[in-house]
């Protein structure tokens, strides 16, 4: 069983940046793709960006290339997604999900297990 909970989350003006933690438990937690979605008030959750098992391998939504990156540290068994040049429309709830496969995709289906999710909130 993984566990997965996010941290990090917050209030930030337009412009600004913050960076999402996914702490995870279970001792395949390194083998396992990670990704981040996210969902705002009335709209369904949409990929954000996915990291293979090793960090070898990263994609990005188009939304958010250039401003997010995504990393992990198999170490501390944790997820990273560092936000930068945050706008109001990245206001949204944060998921952190892994993936069985060592490589994953975009769609939330394909994730095994999820966490709560942390608010991001950016204002104007």
């Amino acid at each position: 069983q993984v566990h997965l909970v996010e941290s990090g989350g917050g209030l930030v003006q337009a412009g600004g940046s913050l960076r999402l933690s996914c702490a995870a438990s279970g001792r395949l937690f390194s083998s396992y793709a990670k990704g981040w979605f996210r969902q705002a008030p009335g709209k369904e959750r949409e990929f954000v960006a996915t990291i293979s098992w090793n960090g070898d391998t990263t994609s990005y939504a188009d939304s958010v290339k250039g401003r997010f990156t995504i990393s992990r540290d198999n170490a501390k068994n944790t997820v990273y997604l560092q936000m930068n040049s945050l706008k109001p429309e990245d206001t949204a709830v944060y998921y952190c999900a892994a993936d069985r496969a060592r490589v994953a995709g975009k769609v939330d289906y394909e994730y095994d297990y999820w966490g709560q999710g942390t608010q991001v909130t950016v204002s104007s």
